[in-house]
């Protein structure tokens, strides 16, 4: 690290990079914005940027196509950090016209040269210019196993990993060695995703609702390392296919990824509704949970497979809005209070005994779910460590 030690963390100047105007949708905008919040609330002088890359990078749902054109992101992205209290403090680099855009593109420079602190959240941005020279550079894995190997294979991701000098992870487990997640060589420190509490207040419990996700049925191709196949959610989601058959038609997905097999899904009692509509914005995207009685949800075969300790920061936002979460084990049950409200399960027959546990005493857990939430994700909490550990490295 090149930060020194015992440094002032009071107020710093921070860059926070993220992923919204390339993907203008509710659940990834809540991903980042909480970053950007919640270090605003703590009283730090934030800014969020973000980075078109080299190649056609910006999907807009409106004309369902990813291309060069930033215009549909760029207005997504400006409503949804007015509505937050972050109006004017964003810009954005469109490579393809070598320019800044937003409220803040004419002040980069000055923002760059003064910042003390940049958060790199996923690694999505690469760091060009001027914000290399930031003195503390932390990248956060919020995607582990997956991470690790493409360090191990992919000399271009390589590369831009070691841009940072500060390395934390969702994979909890990494640095206690309580996982199969291969060793990358990067020093690994765990973190977990910050819920700004006081944008996901506690909602009214819906005990007719329906246990829902929103999830994609595969992200990317499945990947191999040293003979090792590691899956995604489609290869976590197989024995479990028959549960409505055995607990009733009680799920709902908001299911992405158009080769996903929505009809054996259908058939098979699983209910479907369309993920663009849910996520249109961050507001529709809570209302969604909100609306809920629960969260079920698996998780990739890679994270369940090396027993990473990842959690997802959706399943976070169920928990904050007073929601259960009935989750598939990753080995956050090593980290994280599984003892109500957020239930673990490994096999079906797990599953459905949780299931159970959930409707028979469903406003217990509702009420354990928030304080789950409080005591593991608290923005206040998790950021607070993360600028400690960031700055002020042992």
């Amino acid at each position: 690290m090149t930060s020194g030690s015992n440094r002032s963390t009071s107020r710093l100047r921070i860059i926070v990079l993220g992923y919204i105007v390339r993907f203008p949708l509710g659940g990834m905008a809540w991903h980042y914005l909480q970053y950007a919040i919640g270090l605003a609330r703590l009283g730090h002088d934030v800014y969020f940027l973000e980075d078109s890359e080299d190649f056609a990078s910006c999907y807009d749902p409106a004309r369902h196509v990813t291309d060069t054109d930033p215009t549909y992101g760029m207005e997504f992205t400006a409503a949804m950090l007015d509505r937050v209290g972050l109006k004017d403090r964003w810009a954005f680099y469109d490579a393809h016209q070598q320019h800044w855009l937003g409220p803040r593109a004419h002040e980069i420079d000055e923002i760059i040269a003064n910042a003390e602190l940049l958060l790199n959240i996923s690694g999505a941005n690469p760091l060009r210019g001027r914000l290399v020279e930031v003195p503390v550079r932390v990248f956060i894995d919020t995607d582990p196993l997956f991470e690790q190997v493409r360090q191990l294979t992919v000399p271009d991701r390589r590369e831009r990993a070691l841009q940072h000098n500060s390395f934390f992870s969702f994979g909890e487990n990494i640095a206690s060695g309580k996982c199969s997640v291969p060793d990358d060589g990067l020093p690994w420190r765990p973190t977990r995703q910050p819920i700004v509490l006081g944008e996901w207040p506690v909602a009214s419990p819906r005990p007719t609702g329906l246990f829902t996700t929103v999830m994609q049925w595969d992200s990317y191709a499945p990947r191999e390392y040293r003979g090792t196949r590691y899956g995604l959610k489609s290869m976590s989601f197989q024995p479990y296919l028959d549960l409505p058959e055995k607990v009733g038609p009680i799920f709902e997905l908001a299911l992405g990824t158009p080769h996903a097999p929505r009809d054996l899904l259908r058939r098979k009692g699983w209910k479907l509704t369309n993920p663009l509509e849910i996520t249109r914005d961050c507001r529709s995207y809570q209302r969604y949970i909100q609306h809920s009685k629960a969260e079920f949800s698996v998780a990739k075969h890679g994270y369940v497979a090396t027993r990473s300790g990842w959690f997802s920061e959706r399943s976070a936002c169920y928990l904050a809005s007073g929601r259960p979460v009935v989750a598939q084990d990753t080995g956050f049950s090593e980290v994280l209070n599984t003892d109500a409200g957020l239930l673990p399960f490994n096999t079906p027959d797990e599953a459905i005994g949780n299931l159970q546990e959930i409707k028979a005493n469903y406003r217990h857990h509702c009420r354990q779910a928030r304080i789950v939430a409080e005591e593991y994700f608290d923005s206040r909490t998790v950021l607070r460590r993360l600028i400690d550990l960031s700055m002020n490295p042992t």
